[in-house]
């Protein structure tokens, strides 16, 4: 677990960036802070792995105190992955991914292995990506060589500032996509730094949003936040779009299907009942009936249809009680 307590942080000029906060991360869940420019979240960030030093208050790290910790040893410990990738430029691409094993005197042969490892895991065949240069790669593929890079010596924890920001949309989603997929397989301690709330929604288990001075405004799951924002100001940066964002993250309530005596039909779209309402009605929209087959298992449970959307949500809202009526 990362413990903040009672952090704060000043800037010359008498500003606070963060200012007395404290905050839980959940060991293997990724938490990210959201919010507004210059609320505090890249300096709350590299506070825990100490790039930057708090003036008051503690970090620890499974109950330790960082300051007791020497820090190139303590960033060896975790991971990063910023914006720009920052790959050295006179190095090869698997020079890069094996920096941090190499900090750690491994042999050349398990380096050599796990950098073909990591290259498989974000999608570049080592055979013609390993020996390329930075400058040889798309924008998309320095992302995934800086995320394998932060994955060298399996590090149980990953700082990410705004890692996919500065790519084209596609690209984006396809990396947050990737990201997710690795997560539920590595379950590392992720703290991931975001503006974008549809981001934040999609890949955290937790998120922080915060205002000025790093307090915090709430600090719930993406359903929670959704569906129970916990002030105007939340309801506010949530955005009216709130509801279709909800979509990404409410799951099919099976009570909304129609039933049907029939097998679908073969080209209507097949989808698990665990889908998100977004997965389901992308399924239903891609159908000629207009309808997607849900199954559990090998067992059909019932036909997705808009109205099964509607209600799903209407079900969701009931059942997660609406606090804020600002920002519908």
């Amino acid at each position: 677990m990362i413990r903040l307590e009672n952090v704060t942080k000043q800037f010359p000029g008498g500003s606070n960036a963060v200012l007395d906060l404290t905050l839980d991360i959940p060991t293997g869940k990724t938490c990210v802070l959201i919010g507004p420019s210059g609320c505090g979240k890249t300096t709350t960030l590299r506070m825990i792995n100490r790039l930057i030093e708090p003036d008051r208050g503690r970090v620890l790290i499974d109950g330790e105190d960082t300051i007791g910790v020497d820090p190139a040893q303590l960033r060896l410990k975790m991971g990063y992955v910023i914006q720009q990738t920052g790959l050295f430029p006179h190095m090869t691409v698997g020079d890069n991914v094996g920096t941090v094993p190499r900090l750690w005197q491994w042999d050349k042969a398990r380096i050599k292995a796990r950098v073909e490892e990591l290259l498989q895991l974000v999608g570049l065949d080592p055979a013609e990506y390993r020996d390329r240069y930075p400058h040889q790669l798309s924008g998309g593929q320095r992302q995934r060589v800086g995320f394998a890079r932060a994955l060298g010596a399996d590090p149980p924890i990953l700082l990410m500032d705004e890692p996919f920001g500065a790519v084209d949309r596609i690209t984006r989603e396809r990396l947050q996509h990737e990201f997710i997929n690795i997560q539920r397989s590595m379950r590392k301690t992720v703290v991931f730094v975001t503006h974008d709330i549809d981001e934040a929604v999609m890949v955290g288990d937790r998120i922080c949003l915060l205002q000025m001075q790093a307090q915090i405004a709430q600090y719930d799951t993406p359903d929670r936040i959704l569906t129970r924002p916990a002030s105007a100001y939340v309801a506010e940066f949530l955005g009216r779009e709130r509801l279709v964002r909800r979509m990404s993250v409410v799951q099919i309530d099976q009570r909304t299907l129609e039933p049907r005596a029939a097998e679908p039909r073969a080209d209507e779209p097949h989808v698990p009942l665990s889908s998100t309402l977004t997965e389901a009605f992308a399924a239903a929209l891609a159908s000629p009936t207009e309808h997607a087959a849900v199954y559990d298992g090998e067992r059909y449970v019932g036909t997705f249809t808009a109205t099964s959307l509607l209600e799903s949500l209407r079900r969701a809202s009931i059942e997660g009680g609406e606090q804020v009526a600002t920002g519908v």
